[in-house]
């Protein structure tokens, strides 16, 4: 095909793209969803003009996996594996195996289709969309919340497994008919550790001193990452594993250098651009012809991820003893499947699995593609909905509590103060409410923070202050003083509604990241309102009145913040992350 012909094609395939982008955005839908119905819209444009524009297409669309992978391992650092924890770690096993089975048996059964397609069937259903996700999260700024934290260790988990599988997949193409199983298995654990072996052995001896000399200059750190992620990618794919393969461990090798949050960020339009083309290939193998068929099989499979799975999670959760209100917030958080699953599926039907076992048309393909569009569009729309969503059905959703025996003890107390959150605005108040010597309780729903409270002999209650059931149970009657360092404002807003129904005189301080939210709290009957984003600039300000340039004042501050740093410390309080319910 000329060149002017590939030019118009991409023209159409981009405008297309946008406009359909531009709607999905306006019903508050990822642009990804977009992009793949994108890709249905364009398929007869496309294949009237012949194969060649296809190839060329799919050939960038593989840039953009690459690019993806390459950023996903740039955020695998090490040490961000070892703060999982271990809830995330069991609930995020435990899940991927019970929902792989399901969606194995479905696909095997049900559907009718062989072993090997429902065995990909069953891993496409057990991952989470990591993009979706992190990106609603942040948009909702529930990234340092409780579920979002829990949320995120399950995704790392998941990525894990897939990276895993990922790299099992593609080694099974070095499989001729004179390898046994054996040999294989054998021979890809050689070649693909000897690889892996050397990449980290440059990445750790070599490396940092290239980058420390390359990252003076902004354009040559750029240039130099994208020639690390081909170069590596290319290695891997010379021994017959995938360049996809190569691409993720060059990024988990750049992780553990201090540059790569920018690396990151300068890569990320150029992954964007090419995942674009990516899903718009997925959205062309689509088969219209079968689509009834295709339809009434996603629809059964998104049942999977966007039903089974969130109860899944739910109860799982309720086994560490979280609120009903997270577990549910988990939940519905990761019911969707994954970009992994639409690229480890394409990456299947690359080493010839789907094809070889008797799947015509893409049938595979096309039905996760089309469960990822449905699970991807309602699971965004419950994340956005989801209190509304948990107000309508919390009565019911009490079986994925586990009720806690020192909250039932707790509440028969009577208090003069009552802290609810123990973070880092927490911490500070409770050795106030120490020095006035007041009977105080803290409240969280952080089983982990609870028994360390414990720990420390500190009053503690295990509770969501977003339940009106332990709001009610409360001694609020006599209570003098209640906090909130709870940065969520509908919890704040029952919180004070609630209290000023039982206690006119009690002093209630709440906590708001807004100058509406803060005047809706006092309108409401805030004693006073807590808004942390301004009170730091109006300290210094009265410190830098109080003090002008006179060093050995501002040396007396300093000794006093290391000393209340130090003693943050030792009480585990390490992050600036604010605990949000």
């Amino acid at each position: 095909m000329a060149i002017e012909g590939i030019f118009l094609q991409f023209a159409v395939i981009l405008l297309v793209a946008f406009i359909v982008s531009y709607i999905i955005r306006l019903f508050n839908q990822p642009i990804i969803v977009g992009y793949i119905i994108a890709g249905v819209i364009i398929s007869p444009f496309i294949l009237g003009f012949g194969g060649a524009s296809t190839e060329i297409i799919d050939v960038f669309s593989k840039f953009g996996i690459a690019f993806l992978l390459f950023i996903v391992g740039l955020h695998l650092n090490p040490k961000v594996i070892k703060e999982i924890g271990l809830p995330s770690l069991v609930i995020g096993l435990i899940q991927m195996a019970l929902t792989f089975g399901l969606g194995f048996v479905i696909a095997l059964y049900v559907v009718g289709w062989d072993v090997v397609a429902s065995a990909y069937v069953g891993a496409a259903l057990m991952f989470s969309s990591t993009i979706i996700v992190m990106k609603l999260l942040s948009d909702r700024s529930e990234l340092d919340s409780l579920h979002g934290k829990i949320a995120i260790g399950i995704l790392i988990i998941q990525d894990l497994a897939a990276i895993g599988i990922l790299i099992f997949v593609s080694s099974t193409g070095m499989i001729d008919g004179s390898t046994s199983w054996g040999m294989f298995a054998l021979q890809s654990l050689l070649i693909g550790g000897g690889l892996l072996f050397a990449t980290l052995i440059v990445g750790f001896f070599i490396l940092p001193f290239v980058l420390k000399s390359v990252a003076k200059s902004q354009e040559l750190l750029f240039l130099f990452s994208i020639a690390w992620c081909f170069l590596i990618a290319a290695l891997f794919s010379f021994f017959n594993f995938s360049i996809e393969i190569g691409a993720l461990l060059a990024g988990v090798v750049l992780s553990i250098s201090p540059y790569s949050t920018e690396i990151s960020a300068k890569i990320r339009p150029l992954r964007d651009f090419f995942l674009v083309l990516f899903f718009i290939i997925l959205g062309l193998r689509i088969q219209l012809d079968n689509l009834g068929n295709i339809l009434v099989n996603a629809v059964l499979f998104s049942l999977v991820a966007l039903i089974f799975k969130p109860i899944i999670l739910s109860a799982l959760m309720a086994m560490f003893g979280h609120t009903k209100r997270n577990n549910f917030l988990v939940g519905t958080t990761l019911a969707q499947i994954s970009e992994f699953s639409l690229i480890l599926l394409t990456l299947g039907l690359s080493v010839g699995h789907l094809s070889k076992y008797g799947i015509e048309n893409n049938e595979v393909i096309s039905t996760i593609t089309l469960t990822a569009v449905i699970t991807i569009t309602l699971s965004t729309y419950m994340i956005i909905y989801s209190k509304k969503i948990y107000n309508k059905i919390s009565s019911t959703f009490l079986v994925f509590e586990k009720k806690s025996a020192q909250r039932k003890n707790e509440k028969k107390k009577k208090y003069d103060a009552i802290l609810f959150g123990y973070n880092r605005i927490g911490y500070g108040i409770l050795r106030s409410l120490k020095k006035i010597k007041k009977n105080y309780v803290v409240v969280d729903f952080n089983p982990e923070t609870i028994e360390n409270l414990s720990k420390l002999r500190i009053p503690a209650l295990y509770g969501d202050a977003y339940d009106s059931d332990l709001i009610n149970d409360l001694p609020l009657n006599d209570v003098k003083l209640v906090v909130s360092t709870i940065p969520d404002f509908e919890t704040n807003l029952l919180l004070v509604e609630n209290i000023r129904m039982i206690n006119k005189s009690a002093i209630v301080i709440l906590r708001a990241h807004s100058v509406k939210d803060a005047l809706d709290l006092y309108d409401k009957g805030a004693s006073y309102v807590l808004t942390p984003h301004f009170l730091g600039g109006q300290y210094i300000s009265k410190m830098i009145e109080n003090s002008e340039v006179r060093a050995a004042e501002y040396k007396e501050e300093k000794e006093r913040h290391i000393e209340h740093l130090k003693s943050m410390i030792e009480r585990g309080i390490e992050h600036p992350e604010v605990e949000k319910n």
